[in-house]
């Protein structure tokens, strides 16, 4: 099975060509670019070097928020349009759970972070089972200190994983003390790899209804709904 994978949730963008015995190819930036005009090159130009056409293609698998609002909307729309045109099944991940992914050598919780600002970070609670990642605590948007309490109640090891740990390492290691460890640089992106193990065998969406995981509106969305209630409040 030939599967296509795409992370433009956040800074990151990810492409990944796999299939059930071995990743076929990886392509992976971490720069501050628009993922609306790179990610389709990227696709084409991944594809090409491996010798695939889309038409061998049998599976799409994306990640599907929390992140960027802008970037989780591109890769889902480019996914949904490629998995509909070549009339092969789409399934969605995590993008905590990817970011989550890469450290199973840890013996503990693993908690992947992105930031979102004011203090807010999107996270998630994971740990490793018999080889399989699983949820601890679904994803979220909350504070750091308010997430840091959290975790130190399960007084237990907790590894903190992402390009923005270290905005928020001082508010984990006070909370956490010794339970709170911090991923290495190289393992901060997330791999576009495991996004397509994690999807490889999830069961498809239906297309036409899938829809981003964004967690929280966008600030000019949730301003307007808040003016919507005023206005209803005082009528």
């Amino acid at each position: 099975m030939n599967i296509l994978a795409i992370d433009t949730s956040n800074d990151i963008l990810g492409i990944a060509l796999l299939n059930e015995e071995k990743i076929i190819g990886e392509y992976i930036t971490n720069i501050k670019k628009n993922h609306s005009v790179r990610v389709m090159p990227a696709i084409e130009r991944l594809l090409q070097d491996c010798g695939i056409v889309p038409a061998e293609l049998e599976k799409i698998v994306v990640a599907k928020g929390p992140g960027s609002y802008t970037g989780v909307r591109i890769g889902v729309t480019i996914a949904k349009t490629m998995a509909w045109s070549l009339g092969i099944p789409l399934s969605g991940v995590s993008s905590l759970a990817v970011l989550a992914a890469s450290p199973r050598y840890f013996n503990g919780y693993i908690s992947p972070l992105f930031d979102a600002r004011r203090g807010l970070i999107y996270t998630g609670l994971y740990q490793y089972r018999n080889g399989h990642l699983e949820t601890v605590m679904d994803d979220r948007n909350i504070l750091a200190e308010e997430w840091a309490e959290k975790l130190k109640e399960l007084q237990a090891p907790v590894l903190f994983t992402g390009n923005d740990v270290t905005l928020h390492q001082e508010t984990f290691q006070l909370q956490l003390s010794e339970n709170a460890f911090f991923a290495k640089m190289t393992e901060y992106n997330p791999r576009p790899g495991e996004l397509g193990r994690l999807g490889m065998h999830l069961p498809a969406e239906e297309i036409h209804s899938f829809s981003p995981n964004y967690i929280r509106l966008v600030e000019a969305e949730a301003k307007w709904l808040e003016k919507q209630e005023q206005k209803n409040d005082k009528l």
